[in-house]
């Protein structure tokens, strides 16, 4: 188990984009009406399983970096913060918009960052902006940056249309073998960004307190996609009982290094994935679901930027209050934990830009 913790990180704003185009679990299953015949499959199985009534999509063709650079500038204007002072910019995402260079380079021009900023793409799977907030935040207590952004666009779209593609032409396939296809139907798009900085910069004195990472990896074949095709094979059943045990042994340790006990948080945001899950990872750990926030039923499991777009929704829907001890409980395929603690002291709320699906959190007085 590794730890960390800080005395001069602040999480000063988060911002996220959704997509206009919303796609019910319904709509899927209509795309899907050869399987369903074919296997005789009940109307409604794949959102009683999930818990997920509708995800969104991005325009056919957009590229990631386009939409995560208006979500950094809405990050960075919410955080008030002078761009000379972001020395490090991390794009996070599993989606991105070539194999080289970074994605986060596009982003870094188009945003008119410093050139003395680290400029680098973070991949692992769901953990990847939760990643990228250790390291800038790292970098932060180090001295070596005053502040960092953390962005990433995840696209589904590709993922969805190609599954059901193979699902509807491969007519060898059984109820059974169409097991590991269903885990791709839930995701969804979007996109976040999150400013940390350090304290003397801070207008919002929301500490990041520190956290703790763990690797399990004996389930890294658990969850695998194929390369350049967007398809993705998932054993979802004995992904969630590694993957909450994974977060069960983590747990203690996070209390530990935090100094709390588990009735000392105060709210939490977790990965979206399912329903069973949330269920799941709540009585492992003890925790009430009542502190939770989720967001899986509108947006489904959209990757990397699932927990922070929770967060910044959860945010400005009032979730959270001033003094409250948060918990980022991030799980993701391979199987790595990450968890965060954050110490709340200002209450923030969002304001619209261009159209209610681009929102930003912002700090007022």
């Amino acid at each position: 188990m590794a730890s960390m913790q800080y005395q001069n990180v602040c999480l000063e704003a988060l911002a996220y984009s959704l997509p206009d185009e919303i796609v019910h679990s319904s709509e899927i299953e209509a795309w899907l009406e050869p399987l369903y015949s074919r296997l005789r499959l009940p109307e409604g199985r794949l959102e009683l399983m999930s818990g997920i009534a509708q995800r969104r999509f991005w325009p056919a063709g957009t590229p990631p970096s386009r939409i995560s650079v208006e979500t950094a500038q809405e990050a960075l204007r919410a955080a008030r913060l002078d761009k000379r002072h972001v020395g490090a910019l991390v794009h996070g995402s599993v989606s991105r918009d070539y194999l080289e260079p970074a994605t986060a380079c596009g982003v870094h021009r188009r945003l008119a960052l410093p050139d003395e900023c680290l400029v680098y793409d973070v991949s692992n799977a769901c953990l990847g902006l939760l990643n990228g907030m250790v390291q800038v935040a790292n970098m932060i207590e180090l001295g070596q940056v005053r502040a960092g952004v953390v962005v990433g666009t995840e696209s589904s779209r590709g993922l969805v249309e190609n599954t059901v593609r193979r699902l509807n032409q491969d007519t060898r396939l059984s109820r059974r073998d169409i097991k590991t296809a269903m885990a791709s139907l839930t995701i969804g798009s979007g996109s976040a960004a999150m400013v940390l900085c350090d304290r003397e910069l801070s207008r919002t004195g929301n500490r990041l307190l520190g956290g703790v990472f763990r690797a399990h990896t004996e389930g890294c074949e658990l969850c695998q996609s194929e390369g350049h095709e967007e398809m993705m094979n998932t054993d979802a059943e004995t992904l969630l009982k590694e993957g909450v045990a994974a977060a069960r042994a983590a747990f203690g340790e996070f209390l530990d290094v935090l100094d709390w006990q588990g009735e000392d948080i105060n709210k939490t945001f977790c990965h979206q994935v399912g329903r069973a899950h949330r269920k799941a990872l709540f009585e492992a750990l003890e925790l009430d679901p009542a502190i939770d926030f989720t967001t899986l039923e509108r947006l489904g499991n959209t990757g990397a930027v699932a927990l922070p777009i929770t967060a910044a929704i959860g945010i400005e829907q009032g979730h959270v209050r001033r003094g409250d001890h948060v918990a980022l409980l991030g799980i993701g395929s391979g199987i790595n934990v990450v968890m965060l603690g954050v110490e709340w002291q200002r209450s923030p709320v969002s304001r619209s830009h261009r159209s209610l699906d681009q929102l930003a959190v912002e700090v007022v007085d």
